[in-house]
Parts: C-alpha cells; sequence; structure tokens
C-alpha cells in the first residue's frame, strides 16, 4: 500500500517535516512492515509557461520542430532560474497553440530517469528549457504532445511553480500490509494507525460525505449456493448520478494522488472510485445507467454462462461464482471487475454507483480461478468494513457532483444482511499472563477503545464488541495482541527459556546434520531449491524407486499433483532432489560459474494410498472431530528426506607439475561414501544402469547388513544427452541417497577400532575376469575367502588392452593383512590371498594374471 503523504495529513496530524522514512518508522512501531519512498523525482525550476509565438521549421529529415518563444515570469520580474522572463525553446510536438499555457522545466531541473535540463543547441537554436509532456513530468503515459494545462482545468499565472501547482512535490511512504490487517489497505487505516502509534489526532475521512437514503431501483440478492453457509452478499448500496460530463479532466491533485499511490489515471468517473477505494477502503464501481437491462440482481453464475469483464476477455463461468447480473445476464464478477457490457465511456451521462460487501472466500476463490487479481479483490479478501459501503457511495456521488458536474438522485437501492459484531470475553488478567506484562485494566480498556471496540469492564474481565473494520478480533487472544501492539513490543520482557532436560536432536536428525556437515567441510555447497517440478523433470528421475521409508522398496514414479500451482508448468511436487539442482547448476553455469559442487538435503513426495476430498473442516475456533484428522492424515503424501548432489568443471585446478582433473563419477561416489561414513555405514557400489543417469558410469548404493543388501541410492555420472539438454559439460557427477532409508540400515553404535600394535602385511594380486563381471563383486569375494586377517582391500587398476584377451579385463587390489595378537608371515598373509582367490575363481573363474 502506497501512502501519499499530504493525503495522508488531511486525517491525522503530521510534524512539518515527516518524510516518507518518518512516517514509516512510526508505523513499524504498531506492526506495519515498511517497503520503500516514492515520488515524482522532479526537481529544479518547472515554472507555468505561456507561448507567446512559435515558427514551424522544417528539418532535412522530414521532421517539422517549432522555434517557441515562451513566457516563464510575470513581465519585468526575472525567471525562477534568474533568468530572462522569456525564453527561446525548440519543441517537436504540435498540439499547442499560442496563448496556451504549458509546463516549462528551465535549466537546472531534473526530471525522472533522471533526466537534467539545460540550454543546448539543437536544430540551429539555442534551445532555454524544455516543454513538458505527462509522461515526461512522471503524471501519466501519455507522450502525443506536451501537457497544456487548461486541459486540466488550470488557467495559473505566468511562473507559478508547476511542481506545487500539478503536486509534483509529494511524496509516498510505501507499507507491506498483512492478510489480517486489511483495513491498511486504505488511507483511512493507515491515518488510524499513525494515530495509534503517535497519539496524533485521527480525523475519520468517512465524515466527508453525509449518505443519504435510496430507493426504487429493483435489486434483488439470492445466493442460492452459499459457500459453507456464508451469504455471498452481506451489503449492496445503489446510488444513482445524472447529467455527468464524463469528458471533463480528472482534477490535478487526485492524478498525483493516484499516482502515486500506484494507480494510473483513466478517466473521470473510473478516477473517483480508485479514489474513494483508497481513501476508504471500500471497493466501488460505476455502471452506465443507460446501459443497463432490467433491474439488478446479486446471484451465483449459471452452467455455461459467460462474462466478458473489462479487460476484453471473455471468461467462461463457474457454479461458484458470484456474478452481478441484469435482465441481460451477468454484467460483472463480483468483488472482482465488472464486465465490459456497462462499462463507463466518453459517452456516460447517468451512472450507478455500487458499493457492497461480498464473502471474503468467495471472491478469494473467484479471482484465483480466473487468475484475475484486482485492487478491488485483494481488498475484499481481506475483509471489507461493511459499514463503509453507504459512506463510500456518497462520496462518490459527492465527487461526480463536484468534479463531474453530475446531480445526485435518490433513486437506488440499498440491501442488507449481516450478522452484528460478536461479543469477546477477555478476563482480566489474560494478557498479563499471555505476554508477561503487568497491563493494568484502565490500560486495557484505553487500548481496546483506541482501535474501535466497545467495551465493558464487568466483574472478571471486559466484554468486547471489535468494530466493523477489524473482521479479524475474533477471539480473546487476537485482543490481547493489539494491547501488546499499541501499548509497544519494547515493553515485553526477555527471558531466555529453560531448555527441557532429556531433549534434543533425534538421531536422525543428528544424523542429517552429520551428512550435511561432512560434505561442506568437503567442499561442497549446499543449496535450496523450489520442490516443485515439471512433466518433464519426473519422466528422467530413476531415484523415486527409492521412495519407501520403511524398506527402500520400489515404488512406481508418481507425484503430487498441485491443485493451484505458482507456475503452471511445475504442478507436481518433487520425487527427487536432482531435477531442480540440475536445474540450479545450469543456471550457475550459464553466469560463467563453470567449476561446482553442490548438493541439496531435502523432502520428497510421494502419493499417499488414499487421495480425496476429506470434506470441509470447522473455522474458527471449532476443533475438527478425531475422525476428520485421522481421515486428513492419510491423504498426506509420504516425505521422505533424501540428499542429492552434482559435481561438474573441473575437481582441482591446472598448477604447475599438475593437470586439471574433470569431475565426474568419482566424485559422486565419494560423496556417498562421506554420508555414509557420517551415518556410521559402510557404503557399498556395484554397477547399476538406472534411468537418467550414464549407462556405463553409475553405481547403485547399498549397505549390507543381516537382511541382505539394502539399497539406499545412485551415484555416477547423468546421461551425456540429459546433460546437453541442461546446457551443461558432457560429464556430470550426480548421486541422490534416501537418507531415511540410510539411517534405517545404519548401525545403532559404531564400534571403535582398536589401536594396532602389530605391524601389517601387505600385497597385491591382479585378477583377470570377464568384462562384464563388477569389480564389486570381485572384490567381495576376495572379502570373504581371505577372512578376518584382510584389514583393508582397494581396487588400484583396471586394465584391458595388449595381453589380456578379449572381452576380459584385469582387476589389480591392494590387500593388507593384521593379526591382533602377533605379527603375521608372509606365508600366512599369502595364504589368506590364495583363499580369497579361490573364491573368486569358483564364482567368476578368475585366475591370477600371468
Amino acid at each position: 500500500m502506497r501512502v501519499p503523504l499530504n493525503w495522508l495529513a488531511e486525517y491525522v496530524d503530521l510534524p512539518g517535516d515527516a518524510t516518507p522514512d518518518s512516517v514509516m518508522a512510526e508505523l513499524v512501531k504498531v506492526g506495519l512492515e515498511e517497503e520503500g519512498a516514492h515520488g515524482y523525482d522532479v526537481t529544479g525550476p518547472v515554472v507555468v509557461g505561456k507561448v507567446l509565438e512559435f515558427t514551424p521549421e522544417e528539418q532535412s529529415n522530414g521532421k517539422t520542430i517549432r522555434w517557441c518563444q515562451v513566457q516563464v515570469a510575470p513581465t519585468g520580474e526575472k525567471a525562477a532560474d534568474g533568468g530572462e522572463a522569456v525564453r527561446g525553446i525548440v519543441c517537436g510536438a504540435g498540439n499547442f497553440e499560442v496563448g496556451d499555457k504549458v509546463v516549462v522545466c528551465l535549466p537546472g531541473a531534473v526530471l525522472p530517469g533522471p533526466f537534467p535540463i539545460a540550454a543546448r543547441k539543437t536544430y540551429g537554436h539555442i534551445s532555454d528549457g524544455m516543454l513538458a509532456s505527462g509522461r515526461e513530468l512522471g503524471l501519466s503515459e501519455d507522450h502525443g504532445g506536451i501537457l497544456r494545462l487548461a486541459e486540466l482545468g488550470l488557467d495559473p499565472k505566468v511562473g507559478t511553480d508547476a511542481k506545487e501547482l500539478l503536486h509534483l512535490d509529494d511524496t509516498a511512504a510505501e507499507i507491506n500490509v498483512t492478510p489480517d490487517r486489511g483495513y491498511c489497505l486504505s488511507i483511512r487505516g493507515v491515518a488510524r494507525e499513525y494515530s495509534h502509534a503517535t497519539g496524533s489526532a485521527f480525523r475519520d475521512p468517512a465524515g466527508n460525505a453525509e449518505p443519504q437514503s435510496t430507493s426504487g431501483f429493483p435489486l434483488l440478492v439470492n445466493d442460492q449456493a452459499p459457500i459453507r453457509g456464508r451469504n455471498g452478499c452481506t451489503r449492496f448500496v445503489l446510488r444513482q448520478v445524472t447529467g455527468i460530463d464524463a469528458t471533463r479532466p480528472t482534477p490535478p491533485w487526485m492524478v498525483s494522488r493516484l499516482k502515486l499511490a500506484g494507480m494510473r489515471s483513466i478517466s473521470l468517473i473510473v478516477d473517483i472510485t480508485n479514489y474513494v477505494m483508497l481513501e476508504l477502503g471500500q471497493p466501488t464501481h460505476a455502471y452506465d445507467f443507460d446501459k443497463l437491462t432490467g433491474g439488478m440482481q446479486v446471484r451465483r453464475a449459471t452452467k455455461g454462462e459467460t462474462l466478458k469483464t473489462l479487460d476484453g476477455q471473455v471468461r467462461k463461468l463457474h457454479l461458484e461464482d458470484l456474478v452481478i447480473a441484469d435482465d441481460s445476464g451477468a454484467i460483472g464478477l463480483a468483488g472482482v471487475m465488472g464486465g465490459e457490457s456497462t462499462e463507463v465511456t466518453d459517452g456516460t451521462v447517468n451512472v450507478l454507483i455500487e458499493a457492497a460487501n461480498f464473502d471474503p472466500i468467495s471472491i478469494a476463490r473467484s479471482a484465483r480461478r480466473h487468475k484475475l487479481p484486482s485492487e478491488a479483490s485483494k481488498r475484499f479478501e481481506r475483509g471489507v468494513d461493511h459499514s463503509m459501503a453507504k459512506h463510500a457511495a456518497a462520496r462518490v456521488v459527492q465527487l461526480l457532483e463536484v468534479h463531474g458536474r453530475g446531480e445526485a438522485q435518490w433513486f437506488g437501492a440499498d440491501y442488507r444482511s449481516y450478522e452484528p459484531q460478536p461479543t469477546i470475553w477477555l478476563p482480566e488478567g489474560f494478557a498479563t499472563s499471555m505476554v508477561g506484562v503487568p497491563y493494568e485494566n484502565y490500560e486495557i480498556t484505553q487500548v481496546l477503545q483506541a482501535i474501535g471496540c466497545v467495551v465493558a469492564h464487568v466483574d472478571g474481565g471486559f466484554e468486547v464488541i471489535p468494530p466493523t473494520w477489524r473482521p479479524d478480533l475474533t477471539h480473546k487472544t487476537d485482543l490481547v495482541e493489539e494491547v501488546a501492539r499499541i501499548t509497544g513490543y519494547d515493553r515485553i520482557p526477555t527471558r531466555l527459556p529453560v531448555a527441557p532436560p532429556g531433549r534434543g536432536y533425534t538421531r536422525a536428525q543428528q544424523q542429517r546434520r552429520k551428512a550435511a556437515n561432512a560434505l561442506a567441510a568437503a567442499g561442497v555447497t549446499e543449496v535450496l531449491n523450489y520442490p516443485f517440478v515439471t512433466d518433464a523433470q519426473l519422466d528422467w528421475v530413476a531415484v523415486a524407486e527409492l521412495a519407501s521409508t520403511q524398506a527402500g522398496a520400489s515404488v512406481p514414479v508418481a507425484a503430487v499433483k498441485l491443485a493451484n500451482p505458482l507456475q503452471g508448468q511445475a504442478s507436481n511436487m518433487r520425487v527427487s532432489l536432482l531435477p531442480a539442482l540440475v536445474e540450479a547448476a545450469a543456471r550457475n553455469h550459464s553466469r560463467g560459474l563453470t567449476n561446482l559442487a553442490i548438493y541439496e538435503v531435502g523432502s520428497v513426495f510421494h502419493p499417499a494410498k488414499t487421495v480425496g476430498k476429506t470434506g470441509d473442516l470447522p473455522i474458527g475456533n471449532e476443533r475438527p472431530s478425531v475422525k476428520a484428522i485421522a481421515t486428513l492424515e492419510t491423504t498426506i503424501p509420504a516425505q521422505p528426506k533424501h540428499l542429492a548432489a552434482v559435481f561438474l568443471g573441473d575437481r582441482n585446478q591446472q598448477q604447475v607439475g599438475t593437470k586439471t582433473e574433470a569431475a565426474g563419477y568419482q566424485d559422486a561416489i565419494q560423496a556417498a561414501r562421506i554420508v555414509g561414513l557420517a551415518f556410521g555405514a559402510q557404503i557399498e557400489v556395484r554397477q547399476a544402469s538406472p534411468k537418467g543417469f550414464h549407462p556405463g558410469r553409475t553405481a547403485e548404493l547399498f549397505v549390507r547388513n543381516a537382511d541382505g543388501d539394502q539399497v539406499i541410492g545412485y551415484a555416477g555420472e547423468l546421461d551425456p544427452a540429459l546433460a546437453a539438454e541442461n546446457h551443461l559439460p558432457r560429464r556430470v557427477g550426480a548421486l541422490e541417497i534416501n537418507l531415511d532409508h540410510l539411517g534405517q540400515v545404519a548401525p545403532e553404535s559404531v564400534q571403535a577400532s582398536a589401536v594396532h600394535t602389530h605391524p601389517a602385511a601387505t600385497q597385491d594380486v591382479s585378477l583377470v575376469v570377464a568384462a562384464d563381471v563388477p569389480a564389486a563383486s570381485v572384490r567381495a569375494a576376495l572379502v570373504e575367502g581371505a577372512g578376518a586377517l584382510l584389514e583393508h582391500i582397494q581396487l588400484t587398476d583396471d586394465y584391458r588392452g595388449t595381453g589380456i584377451d578379449a572381452g576380459h579385463k584385469s582387476l589389480t587390489f591392494a590387500l593388507r593383512f593384521r593379526a591382533t595378537d602377533r605379527t603375521l608371515t608372509q606365508a600366512e598373509a599369502s595364504e589368506a590371498k590364495e583363499a580369497g582367490v579361490a573364491v573368486a575363481n569358483e564364482r567368476f573363474g578368475a585366475v591370477i594374471r600371468g
């Protein structure tokens, strides 16, 4: 919400030196958030000038310019910049005549951009200033010619300060209004809050115009399908104004205020309805009365009904949409946007003004359903004061009489059907117990009365009726929040809570943090991505098969679909972290960060077994039943925690004596082992070809325990085609691990190895096996056969070439043997090695390379 300060000052006293920053500093005290300051950014000498004469001059390029003589100060006086009263100015516009009064920017002025003005030679003349258009001044988007003041209904004295005349010297403070403070989407609401913050006197703008009783116009409010039992329309006021001159200009002060508030000037009638909405917080709408057919009805849309809205779009209405209709059909989407059929134009003479109050839920659903957010819907969604309808209609009528030369009529309608404001019971001492500040009873009464409540102090507490503009006040805790807010958050004491004993991170939380810290310590950077993915990103994900949080069992690749996605294409909840991680890597790579090692820890989402409607849940203070909660929980997706990482570019930079090494599957597997060690588990690998990964450079990650091999993820390189599709290098290391499953299969505790006092015996062995035999399988056979004396085994070489039969490979392992009670002899080590070779020979036909 942008708040022009001159407008705000009409309804609350501001200091003479008030600035947007100082106003926002006060509003922050009462819980509003500051966003920024705004102004026209027009400085220096900008004055009213009169065109005395001009000479058209055609240029060689075919363009015709005007060499003008413009009076910028009264005769015999100096101009605002100290120069002569008559200036020669070159102008390319042709929409003005001799005698017109215009806005002249003299040398030294600065226009938005910034665009400094100086005397300069152009088209053979010294142009001593500039004649300005509305767009150059920041008043409008019109750049068809210079701004003629007569068109605005102005005839000021030559030399008048144009900044003051057109209100270009005003500034605005922008604040962020939270959903529960909808009343602050108005000058009225902000002025009231500033009064609370500073103690300045508040003058309610609702008193600007006196409401009048109206009748005679046929109006029917018939909500045949209320949402959750709530009537879609609780107030509907109609006022007629006749004899309007719709071609009259919007007054400059109103244009300036609308512009500063973030709205463009459209036409006099529309500008007035927007102005009143910003002033009072009550959206209003003007119908061309002569385009209406019969009476008016507020109802739900019918099947197949359409509406062409003011933006020119034909919209297929939903049965839940609340519409305004006449005898011809729907003429407006209630609380969102009017229809084109009854739009006011320059030819409009008679109008019917609407000021209504609609159900927030109904309006919010319609605005989202049609992707049609508007200033009106934004206010109705947050709740509008139903008592403001008659005041807003009266204010629109008043301004149309003054500026449009219209005549107010008694003809109209006034419908009301709303419940009286509820009474809230606030026990004595409750505020103190909630906040920790010893509030006095008189203090609570003063605060609640100041925000508009009716307060009765009775035995044991307070009976409080909240004001009509505060629909967010429904419970005693809401009243306590207001007391704390108005009296000052700085009064709330700071106390360090005592942590209860026996608490702390769960085992799973500790494991995840250890894994994240270990990767960060290894030089991998943590990132955070949105959990939404496209259908195409789902298509190449293989790690979805690791979704089960029970035993890592396979599940089909499926996704939780979003009913109302923020982005139309990204309509699925992720089943893997890799798609978004690859997208983040591609974004960074395109910006020149070619060496990347990034990881993410987060939840993935898989559909629950039961997916369906849970029925309407109670609103307000009523708690859902145990059965309703149980039904709701069955529809919640499974959300296991995963960890994924991506590596690309160079692992290390080239330097003297060292060549660069490209990142790849080695980095992914090493990162997986780091994660396993953080969990206290030994991660094993074996070759695999999951979808989305390189078919020959990918490993299946598993942990071996009493229940067998437990698959917990994949590590390797992305499919080169997938990497190319994302504009990444051909080699991209990638891994993804189901952390929940890893935590389940990891040992409960880790036994520290003993400090050995006896030396180790080391040997190597090279085995020739078929090329399709996984090295991990050969390694497992050696471990099994060598027995307890084998302390460590490492694959050091995989050779395929001269001396090795076609279709075979040579695998070299480094073996380390050790006994805990003696020094091993080479003969004992050789015997253990040969036992391992025997098992490998039995299983895979492995023979020692000659």
